[in-house]
């Protein structure tokens, strides 16, 4: 088939299923009570459905009232039965894929189960969908006429008691449908190995030779491979490897600090920049429109939302509310409850809608990954706000950061202490440290109070990594590539001690 023909035929199947999505636009509650009604009603003859008695809740606030709301640790017990071989404990069907996460908050690994359903009616429908929305906001779009670079943590597949676990990116890889891998590079067989810098070596050496029209992968790792191929090839921009080249979709990590290093490596202006929202546990946003800064929440992949008002998080009067009853402008923790068995389930990611009709959401970061030490609940998104605006001040350009608290000594106040690696280095580190404390007080009323005239907090101590330390630090762990990073704000101390031990 000619390839502009292939091109004219994929993307009008792929706009069809705009229709089902206007579905949800116009009646978003009623397709979450059908697919909270669907998850009930199959699984209801499980372990799970038995125990809390599924074939008798007939609404939200009967299942609310009757299951518990849980973490993993709560759940953990259901799924190492299950990776040990038993089934049918929280998902009718076979559940023989379980994607490997460490968390970014501590060593001990996660077995999130992966379903067939969710296969399927989660991340590959995600996928499509991601392509849908694009290619109705951009009808010109020439993208099938080559191949998505996709850069993800893919490691082998372990086989334990006829199950397999491994990296997500690995299990997505290895039930792939022929046309996703048609379209995409590198290979298979270089996606999937496990030495990081081999690997990056091999896809360049693929990628450089494709008509490569997409790419898709983490900010920080995919800045990483941009920057290798530049290096390798001698040219001045990836317009000059890839001409094609029209948009890049991204997630995992915020894209806001890395943005004026894209603009410099692609510098047309046309240029699309597509964000998503996906997780071991399920895909749950999209950007819809070209340049927004928010993503559409999909609510027909076989998840049910709700969420934890972050004032009342972890206190005697947490609440779970259902989607139609949130309020803009206000942080939620998201729990969840999916096609693969995960039945309301904290996911450890705050929230925040820009707008109800139809909903749309940022992420502002993680319910573990903030300071509050002293009151001042700094979030990672006035972090990332406020490192961008510094950068466009003093013309720096940051690769990764981390901050955590300073704690109170007798009469010493407390404060925050960062460590920042930068692609390039403001001129003086002490300006650059004023104007991120300016920046955080203009964008948190709570942190500015605690500033106030140093009552609580002290200005900020910033340090100057060397080159490569976060690198070195992910290596050290066995997390290089895919979504693995250091948590960029935390309450304790210890990621920041390792890097300064490191940094020395």
């Amino acid at each position: 088939m000619p390839i502009p023909l292939f091109n004219s035929i994929a993307s009008w199947l792929l706009k069809k299923r705009y229709h089902q999505i206007e579905l949800f636009l116009k009646y978003p509650e009623e397709v979450q009570e059908e697919v909270l009604s669907q998850l009930i009603n199959f699984a209801k003859d499980t372990e799970i459905g038995k125990r809390y008695d599924f074939g008798t809740i007939s609404n939200y606030e009967t299942f609310a009232s009757r299951v518990p709301i849980v973490s993993y640790e709560e759940v953990e017990p259901l799924i190492e039965r299950t990776r040990r071989g038993e089934q049918n404990l929280f998902w009718p069907t076979s559940i023989k894929w379980f994607a490997k996460s460490s968390g970014t908050t501590n060593a001990k690994s996660k077995f999130i189960p992966v379903s067939t359903e969710s296969l399927e009616d989660c991340h590959y429908k995600s996928s499509k969908d991601l392509l849908c929305l694009y290619l109705n906001n951009n009808e010109n779009s020439q993208l099938f006429t080559g191949k998505s670079l996709r850069l993800g943590g893919s490691k082998e597949l372990y086989e334990d008691n006829g199950t397999f676990f491994g990296d997500l990116s690995a299990i997505l890889i290895d039930n792939m449908p022929f046309w996703a891998e048609l379209s995409s590079t590198p290979s298979n067989k270089v996606s999937l190995m496990s030495e990081w810098e081999a690997k990056m070596e091999a896809i360049i050496e693929e990628s450089i030779q494709e008509n490569v029209t997409s790419l898709a992968g983490v900010p920080s790792w995919m800045l990483v491979l941009m920057n290798n191929v530049i290096e390798k090839t001698g040219k001045d921009h990836l317009f000059q490897v890839w001409e094609n080249l029209e948009v890049y979709f991204h997630g995992g990590v915020s894209f806001n600090p890395y943005k004026d290093q894209y603009k410099k490596l692609l510098p047309r202006k046309n240029f699309q920049y597509y964000e998503i929202y996906n997780a071991s546990e399920g895909f749950f946003a999209i950007q819809d429109r070209n340049n927004a800064d928010d993503l559409l929440l999909m609510l027909d992949y076989g998840i049910f939302y709700e969420f934890i008002p972050m004032d009342l998080y972890g206190s005697y009067d947490q609440k779970a509310i259902p989607l139609w009853e949130v309020k803009e402008n206000k942080n939620y923790a998201v729990v969840i409850t999916t096609n693969a068995g995960l039945w309301r389930y904290k996911i450890g990611d705050t929230i925040r809608f820009t707008s109800t009709r139809p909903y749309r959401v940022r992420v502002t970061g993680r319910t573990k990954h903030h300071i509050n030490a002293f009151g001042e609940e700094l979030i990672i998104e006035n972090a990332e706000e406020a490192l961008k605006s510094i950068c466009k001040k003093t013309g720096a350009e940051i690769k990764d950061y981390t901050a955590a608290p300073i704690f109170m000594n007798g009469n010493e106040k407390g404060g925050h202490e960062w460590i920042i690696e930068f692609r390039k280095t403001p001129d003086e580190i002490a300006y650059f440290t004023e104007f991120l404390d300016n920046a955080l007080k203009s964008l948190n009323s709570d942190y500015e109070a605690k500033r106030y005239n140093n009552m609580t907090l002290k200005m900020p101590k910033v340090h100057v990594a060397r080159q490569d330390l976060f690198y070195d630090w992910l290596k050290s762990k066995d997390k290089l590539g895919g979504q693995h990073k250091i948590p960029r704000l935390s309450n304790e101390r210890d990621y920041l001690e390792e890097l300064l031990r490191m940094n020395n």
